[in-house]
């Protein structure tokens, strides 16, 4: 953790019960069709996070802050920051459902407790944890324990026949179908986190301040790679074990079952470990969601960034007791989870639009700012996001 930077803090972030639940539903459903998805999705993260941490490393502010002071129309300064607060708001309160729920199936199927019991065991557990500020003491023991359960999945990968042949399709020759759609979303929105791109500014600005620039933004743009690049690599492994485990099978993937990818390696004590890791994975989600919309919302509405202050605890608390009211009302609490994956999916165009403006602003960001090439990239990757989330939108209607 010393060596690594807040890269491996995103990748953590997305390797959660929504990647572990999204992922397996997308190798049940559609095989290996949907690798594509993944790819775009690893791609889309590392350049939008490559970009965020650029902005924390030059500028020394984190993404509301830099929206903040590159905009001297107070008209359109306090629209863009309400747009913010509410996405980021409705955005992590969606996780923060699947992130509750996943930790809450994963409680029940090791215990004999309800979903319903499990959501509130969960809650108050997150509640704790954020209240008193202990979680820094757990933090490393649950991320080694989400990592045990990460390598588990690439072991079956291994051990298992895989047709590479049709993961090679699967991941370069692109296919959307109407059925598919939302799951595409969701593996977007389930890696691509948009809470990730403050995160990602306002770490990145700490932890390479004493550095020269350019050795900073060379090591950031390292660690971001590596980071991202074996959180993709897990998912990608998480979806081939659910495919080959589901997929032409006459069996209905559901939280009960969802083990079963991992039965190669760990036989019958596969549902234990499994679900024990959805559990540990989703209090660790649990407790970041909520405390990166509080650092997201404070610096927009310019209050003071400190865990300690009253409006600081007040914006995580109510991202928290939304998606505790949400997962315990809900009834069918994987569909829970891939919804609060695709509702990133659709807020995220939004926020990469801001970020894109503001590393293109010459005055924040001199002459590390975007090149000709960076933006070209940008802005297929927004243009491509932009297309999926409009044409859902479209269904919808």
């Amino acid at each position: 953790m010393r060596r690594f930077g807040p890269g491996m803090l995103v990748a953590a972030a997305f390797i959660g019960p929504g990647t572990v639940t999204t992922a397996s539903i997308a190798g049940a459903n559609f095989g290996f069709v949907l690798m594509w998805a993944l790819l775009l999705s690893i791609i889309v993260t590392f350049v939008l996070q490559e970009m965020s941490s650029r902005l924390g490393i030059v500028s020394g502010l984190g993404l509301s802050e830099a929206l903040r002071s590159s905009i001297n129309n107070h008209f359109l300064k306090a629209f863009l920051m309400i747009l913010i607060v509410s996405a980021l708001g409705i955005g992590n309160a969606a996780f923060e459902v699947g992130n509750i729920t996943g930790a809450a199936i994963g409680l029940s199927q090791i215990s004999s407790l309800s979903i319903s019991s499990s959501v509130l065991i969960v809650g108050i557990l997150v509640l704790i944890l954020l209240g008193t500020r202990i979680f820094k003491m757990l933090e490393q023991i649950l991320t080694v324990l989400v990592v045990i359960m990460s390598l588990l999945f690439l072991l079956t990968m291994i051990t298992i026949e895989i047709d590479y042949s049709k993961l090679l399709r699967g991941l370069f020759i692109p296919t959307v179908t109407a059925s598919s759609l939302l799951t595409i979303m969701a593996l977007i929105g389930t890696t691509v986190v948009p809470y990730n791109l403050f995160l990602h500014a306002d770490a990145s600005k700490r932890k390479w301040k004493d550095q020269e620039v350019t050795q900073a933004l060379n090591n950031s743009r390292a660690d971001t790679a590596i980071s991202i690049g074996l959180g993709g690599l897990i998912t990608l492994a998480i979806m081939s074990t659910s495919a080959v485990a589901f997929f032409g099978s006459s069996m209905e993937i559901s939280s009960e079952n969802l083990a079963r990818q991992l039965e190669p390696i760990l036989g019958s004590y596969s549902s234990y470990i499994f679900n024990f890791g959805l559990f540990v994975a989703g209090i660790t989600s649990a407790v970041t969601a909520p405390l990166a919309a509080s650092i997201a919302v404070t610096e927009a509405l310019g209050w003071k960034n400190d865990p300690s202050s009253f409006r600081f605890k007040l914006v995580w608390i109510i991202i928290l007791l939304i998606g505790l009211l949400f997962a315990y009302f809900g009834t069918k609490p994987l569909q829970a989870i891939l919804f609060a994956q695709a509702t990133n999916a659709l807020l995220l165009p939004f926020l990469a639009l801001f970020l894109f403006y503001v590393v293109n602003n010459s005055r924040l960001m001199g002459s590390h700012k975007n090149t000709i090439t960076i933006n070209m990239i940008a802005l297929i990757i927004i243009m491509a996001v932009v297309l999926l989330s409009s044409y859902k939108i479209f269904l919808l209607i």
